[in-house]
């Protein structure tokens, strides 16, 4: 095997682990928190301004869907298709060596996927960081949520600023499904 297709592989796999990683530190603090707090139990970080508060929610972000008894259900193919998709996409970015792109889906891929065995495994999802700003309280989230987010904010920024990057690797996927049709 000659080294550009070692090296490919070798970044491939380093994203797959990296994305596995951060699934279980997710799924272990969760545990943690579950461990240690009971439901609603409040432990002051920074008082007045960052708690850990233990919840839990049936739905997605901001609660969306926790009202429907089909959300979970709902929620959980989404997340699985994404994280599928996402998975893919890395693997497609690690494969051109594009480490922005691929570390942008590794962390959305791990948020999708943390999440995931939350709500297939119990039917919702372990939330516990919040924060307070006076009398307005951010809505509580997790570890997934944060990959997911810092994820999202990476690949808007490598769209941004890495327009040829994104680019090349856009003509990529392209390139993939004209030699597949």
């Amino acid at each position: 095997m000659n080294d550009k297709k070692t090296n490919t592989l070798a970044l491939k796999s380093f994203f797959a682990f990296l994305t596995l990683f951060l699934v279980i530190a997710d799924q272990f603090i969760k545990k943690a928190v579950v461990f240690n707090m009971q439901l609603f139990d409040k432990k002051d970080i920074i008082p007045g301004f960052f708690s850990l508060y233990y919840v839990v929610n049936t739905g997605s972000a901001f609660s969306f869907l926790a009202d429907k008894s089909w959300g979970i259900t709902v929620l959980s193919i989404v997340s699985l298709v994404i994280g599928t998709v996402i998975m893919l996409l890395m693997f497609l970015a690690a494969h051109n060596r594009m480490k922005m792109l691929s570390v942008s889906f590794c962390l959305i891929a791990a948020g999708a996927y943390g999440n995931l065995i939350d709500r297939f495994s119990l039917k919702y999802v372990i939330d516990f960081l919040r924060f307070d700003f006076g009398t307005y309280t951010f809505p509580i989230f997790n570890f997934a949520d944060i990959c997911a987010v810092v994820g999202t904010i990476l690949f808007v920024l490598v769209i941004l600023f890495g327009k040829d990057e994104f680019d090349n690797y856009w003509n990529s996927v392209k390139g993939l499904f004209k030699k597949n049709a």
